[in-house]
């Protein structure tokens, strides 16, 4: 069974953001000069069964006679440092997306991209690790389609923080004032929120037809 990348973030929502010049949603996102993708739900959606992935981050602990603090998978992971087991959750995580990448399917946004009709400066920011991302992009043909990848393993911090974001804007010379984040989750606008980045909605995004 296939879920959707779970939230990284306790909001329930996501308040479509303002660009610097004022346009929202697909004005926003026409007027762009560089575009930053989420991965998982937003351009593909990877074969990954989270409820699995948790299970296995949870005999992770287990397995060092470690109580879990939370049932949370992305707290897991935060706290897997503390715990001694870093790379054993990341690992634990990361294999289920190689394998889910694999076996990923297209989604529109990503049909569109792979068109090449947008060809603005583009890059990835997934909370899915950056091996994954690339052999996802590259299973569907869009690695040639997108400058640059980040990953949740590729700086310091992950999303929502906003490093990963403007790590992402930065790796393709864009101007965050002058770039949009789409994604699907509410997670995803609070990390464009924090790095001062305009949010475009998926469906937003393929709203405009003039791309």
């Amino acid at each position: 069974m296939t879920d959707s990348l779970p939230d990284a973030d306790p909001y329930s929502e996501a308040d479509t953001l303002t660009g610097a010049d004022g346009r929202v949603g697909s004005d926003a996102f026409a007027a762009a000069d560089a575009v930053v993708y989420d991965l998982d739900g937003t351009l593909l959606e990877l074969a990954v069964d989270w409820d699995r992935v948790a299970e296995d981050v949870t005999a992770a602990y287990a397995q060092q006679a470690l109580i879990p603090p939370t049932e949370d998978l992305w707290k897991l992971l935060d706290a897997a440092e503390e715990y001694g087991i870093a790379a054993a959750v990341e690992e634990a995580i990361a294999a289920h997306e190689r394998e889910g990448a694999a076996d990923s399917r297209p989604f529109p946004l990503g049909e569109r991209l792979l068109s090449r009709e947008d060809t603005r400066p583009a890059a990835v920011c997934s909370l899915n690790c950056e091996a994954a991302c690339r052999i996802a992009l590259e299973t569907h043909g869009l690695d040639d389609a997108v400058d640059a990848v980040v990953g949740r393993d590729s700086v310091g911090t992950h999303k929502p923080d906003p490093e990963p974001l403007l790590a992402a804007i930065d790796a393709i010379d864009a101007d965050p004032d002058r770039t949009v984040f789409v994604g699907d989750s509410a997670s995803d606008g609070v990390t464009a929120e924090r790095a001062g980045v305009a949010f475009v909605s998926v469906a937003d995004a393929l709203a405009d037809n003039d791309i």
